[in-house]
């Protein structure tokens, strides 16, 4: 009687919303991890595109990290800068405990399903701005190695479009920008049009290497570029499908609760350890393998292959993000698990793995 009571009273307070501590803590963390993870990602930009100092560099420079401290005092315009990026973590944090004492009644599962939005909307945007820079670019390097391009633009913009940085900054920086735009109008991942594209690039090497004996480099780019971003990009949708494989030796007979348990220290343990690894490595200084390709817009040495290279660098910063925060999302729906809480979603049998 006392059991079926306890666990009554828990259902019952699980379909109010009611917040404990425990869920409280919970969104605190999610929401402080999913906002700081957007937030490096800009400061990053600032910082090593806008020579803004950083938190790291403002902090050694007030003496709270000596090791870190910079040459030369930080003038008056950087020390207000490095402030507000520092300033801007703090505002996360704060953020997030305003938010969840503002709303003690929001169920976890819809916190959930707002940073899976979020997560969805960085997916989409990178997708159409992968097949926009891909069909673009493709068509520039075939017209280039054809030698077609200075009868169509003249030889400066011809000779403009052989240097990376022109390339990048004038060809594939507005197409991600349509790409980010693109996205907020459509709803759609766009992962089956994708996969086709990438048999269909794949195809087109087939039949033109055995029917026209011809081939070039940037046939080969583009297969390499969609198929990376395609598995990259979807890891996160796949998460949320729940379609990872898993090495299932006890998970498959847990119950519920158990299972929401689980996914909680799975995805603090293993998930956002390995994305907050990889952004570290990758996005810590100009020398990091993000930041280097994506400063240099680094090119394959292919000759007349396509300028993507550094975009497929800056990939694994998407995947890190979109996996942080869909990992987020993740322990916040695995709490919900926990807790009993109504609204637990179907997952197709297929997706599940």
């Amino acid at each position: 009687m006392i059991g079926s009571a306890s666990g009554a009273s828990m259902g019952a307070a699980a379909a109010s919303g009611y917040q404990t501590p425990v869920s409280a803590f919970a969104r605190i963390f999610c929401w402080t991890a999913v906002s700081a993870t957007l937030v490096f990602a800009l400061n990053n930009y600032l910082i090593f595109w806008l020579d803004w100092p950083g938190m790291v560099t403002f902090l050694g420079h007030l003496g709270l990290l000596p090791a870190f401290a910079p040459q030369s005092p930080l003038e008056s315009t950087a020390t207000i800068l490095g402030a507000v990026q520092t300033l801007s973590y703090l505002v996360c944090v704060g953020g997030a405990v305003l938010y969840t004492i503002r709303t003690p009644d929001r169920l976890l599962r819809s916190d959930s399903e707002a940073m899976v939005s979020i997560s969805a909307y960085i997916i989409r945007a990178s997708f159409w701005a992968v097949i926009f820079v891909g069909l673009a670019d493709v068509m520039i390097s075939f017209l280039r190695v054809e030698g077609l391009l200075p009868f169509l633009i003249g030889d400066d913009i011809t000779t403009a479009l052989g240097r990376p940085q022109f390339r990048g900054a004038y060809v594939h920086i507005p197409l991600v920008l349509a790409g980010c735009v693109t996205a907020a109008f459509s709803r759609s991942l766009g992962f089956t049009w994708l996969a086709l594209l990438v048999v269909a690039a794949e195809l087109s090497i087939v039949l033109s290497r055995f029917i026209f004996s011809y081939e070039q480099a940037f046939q080969g780019d583009l297969v390499r570029f969609w198929y990376g971003a395609l598995f990259l990009f979807s890891s996160a949708y796949t998460l949320y499908e729940d379609g990872h494989v898993r090495v299932d030796v006890l998970y498959a007979g847990l119950t519920s609760r158990m299972k929401g348990l689980v996914n909680i220290w799975g995805s603090l343990v293993l998930g956002m350890s390995l994305c907050v690894t990889v952004l570290a490595i990758g996005m810590a200084g100009k020398s990091s393998i993000i930041n280097s390709a994506l400063l240099s817009f680094e090119v394959s040495q292919s000759g007349f292959g396509m300028y993507v290279k550094y975009l497929m660098a800056g990939f694994l910063g998407i995947f890190a993000i979109t996996m942080m925060i869909q990992f987020a999302a993740y322990i916040l729906e695995s709490l919900a698990d926990y807790r009993d809480e109504p609204g637990k979603r179907k997952i197709a049998e297929a997706s599940a793995h």
